[in-house]
C-alpha cells in the first residue's frame, strides 16, 4: 500500500468516528508518565488527541503527528478549543518517508499498528536516537483484539514487549529497557462498547 493510500485509509478511519470533546488519554502513558518532570514529548500517530492533550495540561511541550490529515487537523482545533494551542505543535508525517526533527524527553507510540507498509523498528529506532539524554520512549502495543478493531483476523500474532525491544536492536550500554510486561485493563472503544484487553508495554530509557 502506498503513503497515498495508506493517508486515504487513515483519512477514513478518522473521518468515520465522531469528533471528541475531550478524548481520554491512554492509561499505561498517565501511569508512565505522572510525576515526571514536564519536558518535549513527542507523540508518534496522535490519532485522536488524547494523550497530546493530557500532556500538553501537565505542562509538556507536544509535537503531536500522524499520518491522517483529518486527525492532525482535528488536534490541532481540540488544543485552540482547550487553550493548549501553545503547548502543541501538530503536523502531518507518515513516519514511512519522514520522522519529525528534534530532541525530546518523552517519545510515545501508542498502538501504532496498520495494514500500510511501515517498517515499524526502524521508526521505533530513530525515536529512541532522538531521545535526550535520560529520555524515554513508551510503546504501547495491542497484545489482543479488542471487538472495536479494524483488524479481526484471528490469526494475528502480537509480539511481545521483549521482541519488539530486540526488533529495534538498541546498544545496551546506552538504552535500558525499564519496563516490558502485558497488564491487562477494561477498555472502552470508540462505539462506548468495553472489553477487556491487553498491553502490551515496552518503556526504554537512554542513558543521562
Amino acid at each position: 500500500m502506498s503513503t497515498t493510500d495508506a493517508a486515504t485509509f487513515w483519512d477514513g478511519v478518522y473521518a468515520a468516528r465522531p469528533a471528541a470533546g475531550a478524548p481520554r488519554p491512554n492509561a499505561r502513558l498517565t501511569e508512565t508518565v505522572t510525576g515526571l518532570p514536564p519536558g518535549d514529548a513527542l507523540d508518534l500517530g496522535c490519532g485522536d488527541g488524547g494523550d497530546a492533550l493530557w500532556l500538553a495540561g501537565q505542562g509538556w511541550q507536544v509535537t503531536a503527528v500522524d499520518i491522517s490529515a483529518v486527525a492532525v487537523q482535528r488536534l490541532a482545533v481540540l488544543a485552540r478549543s482547550h487553550g493548549l494551542d501553545d503547548r502543541v505543535i501538530t503536523a502531518r508525517h507518515d513516519l514511512h518517508t519522514s520522522f519529525p526533527s528534534g530532541a525530546f524527553d518523552l517519545i510515545c507510540a501508542h498502538y501504532l499498528h496498520t495494514p500500510c507498509d511501515l517498517d515499524r523498528a526502524t521508526v521505533l529506532r530513530s525515536a529512541a536516537h532522538a531521545l535526550r539524554p535520560g529520555g524515554r520512549l513508551l510503546v504501547v502495543d495491542h497484545g489482543s483484539t479488542a471487538p472495536w478493531s479494524w483488524n479481526q483476523d484471528p490469526d494475528t500474532r502480537y509480539p511481545s514487549p521483549r521482541e519488539v525491544a530486540a526488533g529495534i536492536g538498541l546498544a545496551p550500554e546506552t538504552w535500558t529497557v525499564e519496563r516490558a510486561d502485558a497488564p491487562r485493563r477494561i477498555a472502552t472503544g470508540p462505539d462506548g462498547r468495553t472489553a477487556e484487553v491487553t498491553d502490551h508495554v515496552l518503556l526504554i530509557r537512554r542513558a543521562a
